[in-house]
């Protein structure tokens, strides 16, 4: 008997860095490149071989990466970005939500938020947006995934 005939542990067989703000749509392309690792080993499951578990952290988690792991062949866990939310030890602590606090107001660098999505206008004829001065923005993403809705990105100038 070999020791691999006793013990299964865990093993990284893909990783790399990818040039994106958001990991959702990396999940894809890594799985195919962990799907040619795979086949370059040479791998036959066994009847008695564990499934492949595949762990991912709440970044990848969209309903369009939910379904592609489903049908990836893979026993996959991706942590769900509403988990604190619906969490009752979440909800009851108040560290949390102080915490959550700090983190926007660092993001904002501790200035109120000055405008709501209500203060822009959407021109969706033209798909063009004026921030509340008036100034025109430019489209910087269509069709982005935040919390299961789609939305198309703007920016504009200070």
């Amino acid at each position: 008997m070999k020791l691999n005939d006793y013990f299964w542990g865990s093993l990284s067989l893909q990783a790399q860095a990818w040039g994106s703000v958001g990991e959702q749509q990396t999940l894809q392309p890594a799985i195919a490149q962990l799907k040619q690792q795979l086949a370059k080993l040479n791998t036959e499951k066994r009847a008695d071989e564990p499934t492949i578990k595949f762990t991912a952290d709440s970044g990848f988690n969209s309903e369009v990466n939910l379904e592609f792991m489903a049908q990836s062949g893979f026993d996959t866990y991706i942590a769900d970005n509403q988990f604190r939310k619906r969490n009752p030890l979440f909800k009851a602590s108040e560290t949390y939500e102080t915490e959550q606090e700090k983190r926007r107001l660092k993001r904002s660098k501790g200035k109120p938020r000055l405008f709501t999505s209500d203060d822009f206008h959407y021109d969706e004829a033209t798909q063009t947006c004026r921030c509340p001065a008036g100034n025109a923005m430019w489209r910087s993403g269509i069709n982005v995934n935040s919390h299961n809705q789609k939305y198309t990105r703007f920016c504009g100038y200070l």
